[in-house]
Order: C-alpha cells, then structure tokens, then sequence
C-alpha cells in the first residue's frame, strides 16, 4: 500500500501499473463515484460500479464474487466483460446483460471493489480515506438520501466486515 500524502499523480500512478482493471474503493460517501468519473475521464477509460452488482441492500458481499466472475476475469484474460444488473426498482436481477469490451483501463468503482477476492484481476486498487464525520456530513447532502437512508445500519455493518484499505496500491485522502 502506497499512502498518499499532498498532491499525486494518479493518472501516470495508474498508467506506470500492470493490468487494465483500476479499482475504487471506500465507504459510503467517501467520493468514490465522483473519483472515478474523473479518473476515467483523464484514462480514457469506461467506469463500471458496483453499485449494478450487489443483490439488494444486504448484497454488498454477494457482489464481490460478481465482480469477479463477470468482470475482472473475463477483462483479465482480454474478454468482454459482461453481467446482468441489479434493478432496484424491482429487487431482482435484470434479464439483460450488459456488456464491456476489454480496454487499456477499466475503472470499476464501489464498495467492494477493492476486496481481496479482485485484487489478482486489479492492476491498481485505489482507497479513498474520508473522516466517518465527512463521510456522513455527503450521504445526507445526497439527492438519494432518503432512500438509502433506512438501510444505512445494513449498509455499513457489511462495510465494516468486508472493506479494508489494506488491499489497495494507493491510499488517497479526500
């Protein structure tokens, strides 16, 4: 793990690593879409999230072996990755698949994202180390707080048994 303090080049970070498949994690409103979004942009590279994979509010560890299966393995070995979403409308899985071509870089950004389970499959596991206080402080700004709010206590005990930013290339504080 490469801590980061003050200013990083995490483009030339990311381009200076093996592999197409670049990580996003932390907890809940650490950023980590806003992030990613920038990040793919400066790669050219499409964004994944997680966010299609977990089965539900209590699917956050569901989705890890997911991601792996329909994404990181296939984008690994220069096939397409492909998966079908989690419709949370309905609460149940999409007929449909979506489908990712293999590209230079692959931004797949969400909690869990950066679990061990990935990490042979990711050429960089990125962390994004916010304050509880920060973290909590964005949630609530969010236009979709009311609905993740009831399930926040759900949410963030499988975080707490699951994310850790000891798997990750480089740490960044926001």
């Amino acid at each position: 793990m490469a801590p980061a303090s003050g200013r990083v080049d995490v483009v030339g970070f990311v381009k200076g690593r093996p592999g197409p498949l670049v990580t996003v994690d932390g907890y809940s409103g650490a950023g980590k879409t806003s992030f990613a979004a920038e990040l793919g942009t400066a790669l050219d590279a499409p964004v994944l999230s997680m966010e299609e994979l977990y089965p539900g509010w209590a699917g956050l560890t569901a989705a890890v072996p997911l991601a792996v299966e329909w994404i990181a393995a296939p984008l690994a070995s220069g096939r397409p990755a492909r998966w079908r979403p989690w419709d949370w409308l309905r609460n149940v899985r999409s007929e449909a698949w979506r489908e990712q071509a293999p590209a230079p870089f692959v931004v797949l950004e969400g909690c869990g994202a950066g679990a061990a389970a990935l990490r042979p499959f990711t050429g960089t596991a990125i962390w994004l180390d916010c304050s509880p206080d920060e973290r909590d402080r964005r949630l609530r700004a969010r236009a979709d707080w009311p609905g993740y709010a009831p399930y926040r206590e759900i949410w963030s005990a499988q975080e707490q048994g699951l994310l850790t930013s000891a798997e990750a290339d480089l740490v960044l504080p926001v």
